[in-house]
């Protein structure tokens, strides 16, 4: 714990910095710059509503934040979590040459979606304001909330990182596995309303994504209280998560150089 520490407040800036180059890289040959960020978003935002509204005839209240909520979050831990599969092949200039460690580039990458997100967050807000929804003090409970997001996604990270060293495959695998919790997480569609009764609650408690963005929407929209045990039972998970993923690194990242 004391090492993690100590290369977090070594390596921090050299995580904004490079954080900081990859957006810079994304949008300097396009013409519109910064605004694709934006423009991402909404429009898969506008093709789900079509989808649900027009093609399957299902909706919620408040329904395009409904699905802005949804896309923000997932895209965030998608983004992160595939990457990291091959992360350590993708950067093998930096890491065969000069001593890094690995979670850092884990970190580096969260800290580009992280960006993103916040972005989307702020069009959600601002879409709040337009359809003039309440906002209560349980709204607070984002907090808890995005570091249980923040710790799942590190966590599941850097033991995929590990072992996309040593698998081939394994990103295809990750890359099909993704595809389902997508489908399985409620991006567009209410679970609690939509999948009857018992499995609704299994799939809110299995499958962590689902559970926060099924709390995101609760305290930001509807001003209930989140799965609050849950919430936590996951944040412990990820904790857990990532402290099996960092000791797999330190142990193992002098032979990654020799795999790559």
């Amino acid at each position: 714990m004391k090492r993690f520490i100590n290369d977090i407040k070594k390596y921090y800036k050299f995580t904004i910095y490079s954080a900081k180059s990859e957006l810079k890289s994304e949008i300097a040959n396009s013409h519109l710059s910064w605004l694709w960020w934006i423009l991402d978003p909404l429009l898969f935002m506008m093709v789900y509503s079509f989808i649900s509204i027009i093609v399957f005839s299902k909706s919620e209240p408040y329904f395009p934040v409904f699905v802005f909520i949804g896309l923000a979050s997932w895209q965030f831990f998608e983004k992160t979590v595939k990457v990291s599969v091959k992360l350590v092949s993708n950067n093998r200039s930096i890491v065969s040459k000069v001593y890094l460690p690995k979670y850092i580039l884990i970190l580096q990458k969260m800290g580009v979606q992280g960006f993103k997100m916040m972005i989307s967050y702020i069009l959600v807000v601002i879409m709040m304001v337009g359809y003039r929804i309440h906002v209560g003090p349980v709204i607070l409970y984002i907090i808890p909330i995005f570091l249980t997001l923040f710790v799942i996604t590190f966590g599941f990270s850097t033991i995929l990182m590990h072992f996309g060293v040593f698998v081939e495959d394994l990103f295809n695998v990750v890359n099909v596995l993704l595809r389902l919790v997508f489908y399985l997480s409620g991006i567009f569609y209410n679970i609690v309303k939509r999948v009857p009764e018992p499995y609704n609650e299994v799939l809110l408690k299995v499958n962590p994504v689902a559970l926060i963005m099924t709390d995101l929407r609760s305290v930001m929209i509807y001003e209930t209280m989140p799965h609050r045990k849950w919430i936590l039972l996951w944040f412990v998970i990820g904790v857990l998560l990532s402290v099996i993923g960092v000791k797999t690194i330190y142990k193992y990242e002098n032979s990654y150089v020799k795999v790559i």
